[in-house]
């Protein structure tokens, strides 16, 4: 079994991402939900970070959004986007948050639903994440769970990756536990081997986090928004955030 010492500790992080509070606010207009509030009290639950993800049609957090936010929370602010786009690169250099996660979304996409190829683009991603180093920002890139592109990554002179972890959850739903975490971990420790911090993120829930924490325990931080979203409309947001929290603490 694929499963560390119950001596490890993890001192993996959590990420709230609170993109669906925007989307409730979004679709009655207004400004409730007031998303501000909502990473301020994540932070106040015990959060470790707070996560965003605008996208160019501002279908839920907005760019007026990440400089509202930014001034508001002293945990570590992360953005989330697609470098592709210069709006998108322009809002990161002038809100300067702590981390940058680069993913390869499409225009219109509904969620993020593949790695960057890290081969194919690594010219692009190396230019890219210069400049976003340049300017003192902690840069991850989306990646699949494939030794390859975790190397890949490396070559680029990206800070961390973030495993892309839908898969992962998807096999662990159908009992599967073994074998959805498989290849995450030879990719984690490829990552740890060449010296990249390792995040990690999508569908990650109540049910399968903490044998995803415990196989890891060395990943930095964890990125999760729907499913703790979904979770706060039953127990409660402060309940759902420390719920989260006990996953991530294998001790």
């Amino acid at each position: 079994m694929f499963y560390w010492l119950s001596y490890l500790r993890s001192m993996t992080k959590l990420s709230v991402n609170i993109n669906k509070f925007a989307t409730i606010r979004n679709s009655r207009g207004g400004d409730n939900p007031n998303v501000a509030k909502a990473a301020i009290d994540a932070q106040r639950f015990g959060a470790d970070g707070i996560t965003v993800h605008p996208r160019p049609d501002e279908r839920h957090i907005t760019y007026k959004d990440v400089f509202d936010i930014k001034p508001l929370i002293t945990t570590e602010f992360n953005i989330e986007g697609n470098p592709t786009e210069q709006k998108f690169v322009d809002l990161v250099l002038a809100s300067k948050p702590h981390q940058v996660t680069l993913v390869p979304d499409a225009l219109g996409q509904i969620t993020s639903n593949h790695g960057w190829d890290t081969l194919l683009h690594k010219d692009y991603l190396t230019n890219i994440i210069a400049v976003f180093k340049a300017s003192g920002i902690r840069v991850s890139i989306f990646v699949d769970p494939v030794v390859e592109m975790v190397e890949g990554a490396a070559a680029t002179g990206t800070d961390r990756i973030e495993l892309y972890t839908e898969g992962y959850a998807k096999t662990y739903s159908e009992g599967k536990g073994e074998v959805a975490i498989a290849p995450y971990i030879l990719a984690a420790t490829k990552a740890k081997e060449l010296g990249l911090g390792i995040n990690a993120g999508h569908d990650l829930d109540l049910t399968n986090l903490k044998f995803f924490a415990q196989n890891i325990p060395w990943v930095d931080e964890v990125s999760i928004g729907h499913a703790l979203v979904c979770d706060a409309l039953y127990l409660g947001f402060e309940n759902a955030v420390q719920m989260y929290k006990r996953q991530l603490n294998i001790s």
